[in-house]
Order: C-alpha cells, then sequence, then structure tokens
C-alpha cells in the first residue's frame, strides 16, 4: 500500500474541495448548501442523528447521488458530473455488499479484475491487502464462513486495494456487536495510521466519532453547524445541540439580565449577552461533589439521589435545592466514597467549564 502521509512542515493540502454543495428530494432539502474542505490524509468524521443529511453529503462526494446545487472537486479536477466508477473514491457500505460464492481474496480482488489489470499486479495488490487488514491465513475462504468482523475486514480491503484518493465509509460497523465495533475501530485506525490515506466516515455514534476521527463535522437538518478536533468539538461547542450531542451534558436554566445570570437552581455570575432566557451546559467530569467550601466558581446544594461505580469512576446524581437534577463524574477519593444516598451534598464548577446559550 502506497503511504501518502505529509511531512510535519508541510501545510495541510486540500483533498476534496466542496462549493454550494446542497440536495433536494422534490422540495424536501436533504442537504442545505455548504462550502466545506477536506485536508489530504485526514480521518473525517460526519456527525449527526439520522436524516440529518450525512448519508446524502458522503453520497455526493462519492458520485452516487448528484447534487441539487453546487460542485465537488477531488484534487483539483471537478467530479461533479462523474459516476463513481470514475471518480478517485471508493465506499464501504453497511452491508458490506461481498459476494458469499466468491473466496475473500476473489472479493479483494475484484476490481482489479473488472478494470483488466494485469494478472501480476492483481496477485502482488492482493497480498498487500490481506496482510493490511490481517486476513492472510483466510485468503482462500469462502467469504460466508467468516465472521462479521473478518466481512467487515474483507469489505475494507476490497476497497483499498483500488487505492483511492478517499475513502468513503457509510457506518460500517452499524450491523455489527459492541464488541467487534470496538475491535473494527481499532483496526481503523491501525489502517489510516499505516498508508495514510483520506477516510470520511459517517455515523451517528458520537463515542465511535470521538475515538475514530481527527476531524469531525457535525451535522444537523441538512446543515454544518460546528467542525473541528474532537477535543474541540467536545470542550467547546458552538451550539446547544452540539453540547448535547457530543457526550454527556447537563443543562441548567437561568436567564440574564443587567449582565448577569441568574440560575433557576440557585447562584448567579456575570455574563455579557442579550437579555432573555438562557441555558447552562457543564459536562459531567467537569462537576465536583463534595461536603462543603469547593474550590469552584459555582456553588449549589442539593441531595445525593444516586451514586454508581464504574471502576475508573463514580457517577453521581443529584437533586439541586432549586429541583433541577445535575450528574457527576468524579474519581473516587476516601471522602467521596463515602457519601450516602439521601446526604445533603454541593456541587460546583469553574466557569470556564461551562457555557452559555441563548434559548
Amino acid at each position: 500500500m502506497t503511504v501518502n502521509r505529509l511531512a510535519p512542515q508541510e501545510a495541510p493540502e486540500v483533498l476534496v474541495r466542496l462549493r454550494g454543495l446542497s440536495k433536494s428530494f422534490g422540495d424536501v432539502p436533504a442537504v442545505r448548501p455548504l462550502d466545506f474542505d477536506i485536508n489530504r490524509g485526514t480521518f473525517l468524521a460526519i456527525l449527526g442523528p439520522s436524516g440529518c443529511g450525512k448519508t446524502t453529503l458522503l453520497r455526493m462526494i462519492g458520485g452516487f447521488i448528484p447534487p441539487t446545487t453546487g460542485t465537488v472537486e477531488i484534487d483539483g479536477h471537478d467530479v461533479t458530473r462523474l459516476g463513481p466508477e470514475r471518480r478517485p473514491t471508493n465506499m464501504v457500505f453497511q452491508g458490506f455488499g461481498l459476494f458469499p460464492h466468491m473466496t475473500v481474496r476473489q472479493n479483494i480482488a475484484y476490481g482489479l479484475r473488472v478494470a483488466k489489470r494485469p494478472r501480476a499486479e492483481i496477485d502482488k495488490r492482493a497480498i498487500e491487502a490481506l496482510q493490511l487488514v490481517r486476513l492472510e491465513e483466510f485468503a482462500d475462504r469462502p467469504v460466508k464462513q467468516l465472521s462479521g468482523g473478518q466481512q467487515q475486514r474483507v469489505a475494507l480491503a476490497r476497497a483499498l486495494i483500488m487505492r483511492p484518493e478517499v475513502l468513503l465509509l457509510d457506518e460500517p460497523l452499524g450491523s455489527l456487536d459492541l464488541k467487534l465495533r470496538h475491535a473494527m475501530q481499532e483496526e481503523l485506525r491501525r489502517i489510516h495510521h499505516q498508508i495514510g490515506g483520506t477516510f470520511v466516515f459517517v455515523t451517528h455514534d458520537q463515542s465511535e466519532a470521538l475515538g475514530l476521527a481527527d476531524r469531525i463535522a457535525v451535522m444537523e437538518e441538512g446543515q454544518m453547524i460546528q467542525d473541528g478536533h474532537p477535543r474541540e468539538i467536545y470542550s467547546e461547542p458552538t451550539s446547544r445541540f452540539v453540547s448535547s450531542f457530543i457526550g454527556e451534558a447537563n443543562e441548567l436554566a437561568g436567564h440574564r439580565l443587567d449582565g448577569r445570570i441568574s440560575l433557576e437552581a440557585g447562584g448567579e455570575f456575570a455574563s455579557a449577552g442579550p437579555e432573555g432566557s438562557v441555558v447552562i451546559v457543564v459536562r459531567p467530569e467537569k462537576v465536583t461533589v463534595g461536603i462543603e467550601n469547593l474550590e469552584t466558581d459555582i456553588s449549589l446544594s442539593g441531595t445525593l439521589v444516586d451514586a454508581v461505580f464504574f471502576g475508573s469512576f463514580i457517577k453521581y446524581s443529584i437533586h439541586l435545592d432549586g429541583g433541577e437534577e445535575i450528574a457527576a463524574q468524579n474519581v473516587e477519593t476516601d471522602t467521596n466514597a463515602s457519601f450516602k444516598v439521601g446526604q445533603q451534598v454541593q456541587v460546583g464548577w469553574r466557569y470556564r467549564d461551562q457555557r452559555v446559550f441563548e434559548i
């Protein structure tokens, strides 16, 4: 497999350029007009709930669906009017799409045979692809005798053997059980690191996106509403939707007046912005639980209603005196290990760890 990684000093190179791209089915917009660039060597996850337009966007990049407006450019070439067979892309579908009557090797080499490549080249590249997905010992086994995870690796190898500029993955792990999904996530990370290709991965699973991608684009109702590094998406969401869709988040109601926000759960703090209703968002792992004198910027009182031990942390549920519920995830200590359900506690967090969104 050809290694395609950029040297550390090189500036990112745009491989895929989308301009004014949209798709409507009748009067229903599936993807609203967007401009978006994908750099060479990126592992991009397009993330969003069902029906947000992420798969439609992926299929427009691959040439399976014609756009209503806009253009798709790959490696400097306008491919908007080209079919999938004429684009430097390949797609891995959720259903694998393997030929059950063929062996693993025959499935992997199928695209090269259709392209009428020389036999020696086909054999060489098939061996490389088998090695890449660690299936050498299964080369001559009928594909229908493989496990789900092994079949997924065959589908990956069949796509990668064509050496696409862009590998498109349409929720390829969706049909696997949890253990296999985690195993295949590790395989995808390893393969991407090994070959340095450009992967565009569609998923509705936020933990999958966080664990796989080096860039995440979040979609909602056909619009790209935020993109960036996974840490940025998680820690600095730009909308209430992103904050709640990516990971777990507490939401507390408040009201801004005269440059200060008063929380319905109690407490207030300075905050510039338009007057009116707001919601405060804070991650559970940023919420500290204690008895008194918390070293936090905001401190609220409540009653501990649940505590669950998860090994590396304890998850607490607290009913605040103001009537709202809040969750916290804290590493176990001698102090908090003695907390009892029904006990009065304090919860708090730093200003820097909260986000404020107008309603």
